[in-house]
């Protein structure tokens, strides 16, 4: 039974102003209680094709575990949207990766760029990185993202509780804090295991991103990413030299989208 959410999808429309936030915590809570205890496709199917979340998106980097929720979410409905950020600075191997999950999962990939204009204005040379690294992350990533999340009402992410303690209380369903509309976040893998992660990926026969072996557990733009070492964190190769852990996109402690 589709639960009375505060504001129905189905009740917002994108040509008139609603200065409401599309989701509260109220919402959040009770669509948790409404998938206790369902399997993470029962929850994707209710939500999809319940329609209880609005206009959904996936936000992926096309990173290490990506290809699992890309492909929970694509045998559910292939027409959700998949936002990738085109930085201009990644690898030649992620987006060759982007191009081989897209054809073989059948993906809605959107690809964004940054604004012509800042790049002109800010970043004319593109070495923005290599003097103010938080600036670069700014015009490439988050300004791009913002703009194009405002016409979506919830994004799932690839967030698990197994990843650190900062995550170990997430809920599946939770409201955006930091998006003044009230934005939904769904982790649908928050209570996935390392293990089941692997599982997935062999029982699916899922390709994994090329650059994995090579040294690059956490892959981000190529001037930024540098090899791991083994025993090192996996995220001691993404800004190597800089006091930065984040590109902007999320809060200090927030795994990123995917």
């Amino acid at each position: 039974m589709k639960p009375e959410l505060s504001l129905p999808a189905e009740a917002r429309t994108r040509d008139t102003i609603d200065l409401a936030p599309r989701f509260t915590e109220h919402d959040a809570v009770r669509l948790n209680r409404m998938f206790r205890g369902a399997s993470t496709q029962e929850m994707l199917e209710g939500v999809i094709k319940g329609n209880l979340a609005g206009d959904l998106v996936i936000v992926s980097s096309f990173g290490a575990e990506s290809a699992v929720l890309l492909h929970l979410v694509a045998s559910v409905d292939a027409s959700v949207p998949v936002l990738f950020l085109d930085t201009g600075k990644h690898f030649a191997e992620t987006l060759a990766y982007r191009d081989l999950l897209a054809e073989r999962l059948g993906l809605n990939l959107v690809i964004l760029t940054p604004d012509a204009a800042d790049l002109a204005k800010k970043d004319e040379n593109g070495l923005r990185w290599s003097y103010d690294p938080d600036g670069c992350c700014d015009i490439r990533k988050v300004r791009p993202l913002e703009k194009a999340l405002a016409n979506y009402d919830a994004s799932f992410t690839g967030r698990k509780a197994f990843q650190s303690s900062t995550r170990a209380n997430l809920p599946r369903f939770e409201v955006d804090t930091s998006d003044a509309q009230g934005r939904l976040k769904i982790n649908p893998l928050i209570d996935w295991s390392a293990d089941d992660i692997n599982a997935y990926f062999a029982a699916h026969d899922l390709p994994r991103h090329p650059m994995i072996a090579q040294g690059y557990p956490s892959i981000g733009c190529s001037p930024c990413t540098t090899q791991v070492a083994p025993g090192e964190d996996p995220r001691s190769g993404r800004w190597k030299g800089w006091d930065k852990t984040e590109c902007g996109i999320h809060k200090p402690g927030e795994e990123p989208f995917l």
